[in-house]
């Protein structure tokens, strides 16, 4: 990516993601639960690690709700192990087991894409550290984004954070991802637009387990 943009204007930009990510934002949180982001805790699955030479650093704990850790949990479905279901209403993405079991993460999710998605895909991508890239419809609502017209590269600043994959229905992208985060108090919230963020600790975990093809199943309704 060209970084010819200055240092000042660079900042302004960076201040700006966190307004408008081409389905991939956070503004006008809505907490769910609210309660319990006082609550300090320490769990060494969340520890700063250097991944592929960023050096990604812990959680707030003091700002996460310790009930929003991932954990393997009873998960009665008609799903085969292996398929991820995303839960809009309950803020949480389960990863089938075998034995009645999922693992269950946490997650934000978008009140326009997420809730406009619906329905079975696959995961048709998978990408660490991804890059983002404005729309043209986005760079004409907000100029500045112009800036990263060739895509912001991957890092600890962008705002897909540290893993996405790509949901494809009938071969074609959906634009719909699950992505990582670089606001982990973002996390079982609702957000004025975007799609699926985990934190960055559970993207990497979620990721690793989860191959290309696997189905997923996005859930809208209680």
């Amino acid at each position: 990516m060209n970084r010819s943009v200055n240092v000042q204007n660079r900042r302004v930009v960076l201040a700006g993601l966190g307004i408008l990510l081409g389905g991939c934002a956070n503004v006008n949180r809505e907490l769910l639960p609210a309660s319990g982001r006082s609550n300090h805790v320490v769990d060494p699955r969340y520890g700063p690690i250097n991944d592929s030479g960023y050096q990604l650093p812990a959680p707030a704990f003091n700002e996460i709700d310790p009930n929003l850790l991932r954990r393997t949990v009873t998960y009665g479905s008609p799903y085969r192990p292996g398929t991820l279901v995303v839960d809009i209403p309950t803020r949480h993405l389960y990863l089938v087991q075998p034995r009645g079991q999922a693992v269950q993460y946490t997650i934000g999710v978008g009140r326009e894409e997420a809730l406009n998605f619906q329905g079975i895909a696959n995961i048709g991508r998978k990408e660490e550290w991804p890059s983002w890239t404005p729309t043209a419809t986005m760079i004409k609502r907000i100029p500045r984004y112009a800036a990263y017209a060739s895509g912001m590269a991957g890092g600890i600043e962008n705002p897909l954070g540290a893993r996405a994959l790509y949901l494809y229905r009938g071969g074609q992208d959906t634009h719909f991802r699950i992505h990582g985060t670089n606001e982990p108090a973002s996390i079982g919230t609702a957000v004025s637009s975007g799609c699926i963020r985990l934190l960055n600790h559970d993207v990497i975990d979620l990721y690793a387990r989860v191959p290309l093809g696997a189905p997923v199943t996005v859930v809208q309704s209680a």
